[in-house]
């Protein structure tokens, strides 16, 4: 990755965030336009973070001539601009995203791997059909639904935001399969009980679906799979 960023303070912030995702090495970072055209060509980084205000010009043109040289990278713009039409502006010349500062861990975790996990979804296929088209874009917005959730659960009592969004990230990654409470408790490391108090809460808040399977004697067994 390589990070565009003429503000010394935000450089170091934004160092220090990618240091704690998972997945992500730096390869440099640079504070104007030249500089990075240059690490750009060198290096051939999958992703850039790129400021807009910029000392010898605006990030805007960086984007600009990334996709009129045909360059296989992507761009998340990371500004104070809060003008709509740079926003605009920034989508429409394939921005995967736009965070305006100043920004939050987590807000800047949720845009890394939302990336990742498009880039992941893709792979090295040579084509893809419709169904894996929408299991990345509808993850996406399942992704985003999660963060709200998360808002909604902060306050209540005897809930733990860091438990319920390990227990949600576990759901999302079974690709619809059906899973016990308490075989997410082990993946998890939570005890039964917990799990299935947060299987619950997903389930009333339509997350995820309750199934009962019926075997040949005993008990039918609670059985979740995400929404």
């Amino acid at each position: 990755m390589l990070i565009v960023e003429d503000d010394p303070m935000v450089k170091e912030i934004n160092e220090g965030f990618l240091s704690k995702v998972e997945g992500y090495t730096l390869y440099n970072s640079v504070s104007n336009i030249e500089s990075a055209k240059k690490q750009i060509l060198e290096g051939k980084p999958d992703l850039i973070l790129l400021d807009v205000f910029l000392p010898n010009g605006r990030g805007l043109d960086l984007l600009k001539w990334i996709r009129r040289s045909n360059l296989k990278c992507d761009v998340i713009l990371i500004t104070a601009d809060k003008n709509m039409e740079t926003v605009q502006e920034a989508f429409r010349y394939g921005a995967v995203d736009y965070i305006i500062k100043p920004f939050t861990f987590k807000r800047f975790k949720e845009a890394l791997m939302k990336y990742k996990h498009r880039r992941n979804g893709l792979g090295d296929r040579e084509n893809v059909d419709q169904e894996i088209i929408d299991k990345i874009i509808f993850k996406d917005i399942n992704t985003k639904a999660n963060l709200n959730n998360n808002k909604f659960i902060k306050d209540r009592k005897g809930v733990s935001e860091h438990t319920y969004e390990k227990i949600t990230n576990c759901m999302s990654n079974l690709n619809g399969e059906t899973i016990t409470a308490q075989e997410v408790a082990k993946l998890v490391g939570v005890s039964r009980i917990t799990a299935r108090r947060y299987l619950d809460l997903l389930e009333k808040q339509g997350q995820v679906i309750l199934e009962m399977k019926y075997g040949k004697v005993g008990r039918p067994s609670n059985e979740y799979k995400l929404k």
